[in-house]
């Protein structure tokens, strides 16, 4: 099992999905993957925790608007959110929800890179993140959609310290990149990265999307249509599994893997 008890800095140590109704939510992706949810009390707005064999592994809550899409969302320790929230002005993104407590589990702010691609901060307190990645049942990966790879590696590299390398398993006519955070090598990646060209439709907004592994991505997406969600792709055979990106049925667009490494199982 690929249990986490801290994150580093600079590093994604949790993920979260806002939608209208969070108990239908949370039917959903038990049917999907196997999640318990359980409300985190009457101060926390309606929000909770997903569990998979009794550790944490996401979160749910209801959108704060009729105007708030529903969507899964990224989160990237720090040591300060304050602080962060700074540099992400001064490297070009935008703060759209300044710096704030949440009860006394940590600190954080909504933002978004200069192109456009929403991702939150966190500052741990009592919560450190997710107590289980990596492996089927858990989120296991995040990755930016974008409308310029090397401007969005300037934004990231100048708050966070990443940087962009080539995978070696990645196709040779590809465009995909994977984030390093302090010299990893490329398969030890924090995350990936592709541009929107040649990739998605023409228009579609820079985004960071969150990739949960499950046992069969055939199943997975059996499930999702038969809730009422749907397929956005076909499956797609890789070097690391068979990937397809799925919206639920309240339209939060998500990933899938089904892994196809020893580790993740």
């Amino acid at each position: 099992m690929s249990e986490r008890s801290e994150y580093t800095p600079g590093e994604f140590c949790w993920v979260d999905l806002a939608v209208p109704d969070a108990e239908a939510a949370a039917q959903f992706y038990n049917a999907l993957i196997g999640w318990d949810w359980e409300s985190a009390g009457p101060d926390a707005g309606g929000y909770g925790n997903f569990s998979y064999r009794g550790k944490l592994v996401a979160g749910l809550g209801p959108t704060q608007s009729a105007e708030q899409p529903p969507a899964w969302s990224s989160y990237i320790r720090v040591a300060s959110a304050d602080e962060t929230a700074g540099a992400i002005k001064a490297a070009g993104g935008s703060v759209l929800m300044e710096s704030f407590d949440v009860l006394d589990v940590g600190r954080m702010a909504v933002c978004h890179d200069p192109q456009g691609a929403f991702f939150s901060i966190w500052e741990p307190k009592t919560h450190q993140g997710a107590e289980l990645v990596n492996e089927v049942g858990s989120w296991t990966w995040n990755q930016l959609a974008t409308t310029d790879v090397e401007a969005a590696e300037r934004f990231y590299s100048q708050v966070f310290g990443w940087s962009l390398a080539k995978p070696e398993l990645a196709p040779a006519d590809g465009q995909y990149f994977n984030w390093q955070l302090d010299g990893q090598r490329w398969d030890e990646g924090i995350g990936g990265a592709m541009p929107i060209e040649g990739n998605l439709p023409e228009g579609s907004p820079p985004f960071w999307i969150v990739n949960l592994a499950v046992e069969s991505a055939g199943g997975a997406i059996e499930t999702t249509k038969g809730a009422g969600g749907n397929a956005l792709t076909d499956v797609v055979e890789t070097p690391v599994g068979k990937l397809a990106a799925l919206m639920d049925p309240q339209g939060a667009v998500f990933a899938i893997i089904e892994p196809d490494y020893p580790e993740a199982r």
